[in-house]
């Protein structure tokens, strides 16, 4: 005598439904592949519950678009390129820039041409971030779970990445002497220039090339004799440069002083 079929229990999964696949193929597009059946997936529209995609190459959430975000790794001589290539969904690809950047602020200034390529990268990223973060948030029921996007970058250790640049480059400058515009009472300076080409800065008062130190600074004037207000005057430094005027009064360091009036340094 046959048997009808055994009704469905309760505990049994649901057939998974088709999410992605439109109802007939279109020549020359590409069709998704299917996502598995989920409550949230079921509950979407019926309008919703097919998508001609991208989808995203992570978690195969729509709407994705086509993006690519670079980094850069600088080490002394040698580099190295990232790059990471969609489709993304708005979560992934935000989760994706945040890294790399995040990356290539700790690793990328490790080489001298890194100091260029590095924030060249990171700007050639912005047109892509912003491509991605117009995405609506991705429709529930993908098959996969979105990356975690984590904390801003501004909330990151590796923000301070963004101060290793100008960190350099202040100790450059400052290694190289601070320029006379720069000079306080009381500072060291030295000339590497001729007297009637002066090239004037302010140096550490230990050192062996100091020259002179100066008494005063005279700001909108270019006359040496304003520094006749200052006792001990040996030397005069000053500079006219578009609307830059002042005169340094200076005393020379570890020589005699001239022997009628001081020496101006013009510049």
């Amino acid at each position: 005598m046959p048997t009808s079929p055994a009704a469905p229990t309760s505990d049994a999964p649901a057939p998974p439904i088709v999410y992605g696949a439109p109802p007939a193929a279109v020549p020359g597009q590409q069709l998704p592949g299917p996502f598995l059946g989920r409550p949230e997936a079921q509950a979407l529209p019926a309008d919703q519950q097919f998508h001609p995609g991208p989808f995203c190459r992570f978690c195969g959430s729509v709407p994705a678009v086509p993006a690519s975000i670079r980094g850069h790794q600088g080490i002394l001589v040698v580099m190295r390129f990232l790059k990471l290539t969609g489709p993304f969904c708005r979560t992934c690809g935000i989760a994706a820039h945040r890294n790399m950047t995040a990356k290539s602020l700790v690793e990328g200034w490790w080489g001298i041409a890194s100091f260029v390529i590095n924030p060249l990268t990171m700007l050639v990223n912005l047109p892509q971030r912003w491509k991605i973060s117009r995405l609506a948030p991705p429709v529930p029921g993908a098959p996969g779970r979105p990356m975690d996007p984590g904390k801003p970058l501004y909330r990151r250790i590796a923000v301070l990445g963004f101060l290793v640049p100008l960190l350099v480059v202040g100790a450059i400058a400052f290694m190289a002497g601070r320029d006379a515009d720069f000079a306080d009472t009381g500072d060291c300076l030295h000339n590497s220039g001729t007297r009637a080409a002066p090239d004037v800065t302010v140096v550490d008062c230990g050192d062996p090339d100091a020259d002179y130190r100066l008494l005063g600074k005279i700001s909108d004037t270019t006359d040496p004799q304003a520094c006749d207000i200052y006792p001990g005057t040996t030397a005069v430094y000053y500079k006219e440069y578009r609307s830059t005027r002042y005169v340094l009064c200076l005393v020379k360091l570890g020589g005699p002083a001239p022997s009628t009036g001081t020496a101006p340094l013009s510049s």
